[in-house]
């Protein structure tokens, strides 16, 4: 066969095979983005029917800051400082309950009325960490009780034991 001939065949051949190479990641990535899409529509979904449960339980009259004190739990943490963790925040405002500070892996873009902290830093004593980031609890939950020595609690069973 012709060097020329074998050139241009070997060119198309590696052509051939990059763009059979990169269809494939193509539809990876295409695969990828699906997964995370719908994963992050599940997380959406579980906050807001955590935050439905938490209107009505506000219809029923009923208040955080009451299963708190009822336990004993008079200085809390709040894991998850986004829009369930601004509300939790807000709900404990002038109750005996004191939220001491929020943890949040975003911690230097978040400004609230206490400290926010990571979960690499130091965290000082409190009576409970109550975790709003329910998607994750587990993991959250497993690595805050190597950190702090109290109970971790999940609010979205909070809202359900109200």
């Amino acid at each position: 066969m012709n060097k020329g001939i074998l050139s241009i065949a070997s060119a198309l051949a590696g052509a051939a095979a990059g763009a059979c190479a990169a269809a494939g990641a193509m539809e990876s990535r295409g695969k990828k983005d699906i997964a995370k899409a719908w994963e992050y529509s599940d997380k959406h979904l579980a906050l807001l029917q955590m935050m439905n449960q938490w209107v009505r339980v506000k219809q029923e009259g009923k208040n955080l800051a009451a299963y708190f004190e009822e336990r004993g739990y008079q200085k809390i943490a709040i894991y998850g400082m986004s829009y369930a963790g601004e509300t939790l925040l807000n709900e404990l405002k002038g109750t005996t309950v004191q939220t001491a500070y929020g943890i949040d892996r975003n911690a230097e873009g978040i400004f609230a009325d206490v400290d926010i902290l990571t979960i690499n830093d130091a965290l000082p004593d409190v009576d409970a960490v109550v975790v709003t980031a329910i998607t994750y609890f587990d993991e959250i939950a497993e690595k805050l009780r190597g950190k702090i020595d109290c109970p971790v609690l999940s609010l979205e069973d909070i809202l359900y034991e109200v």
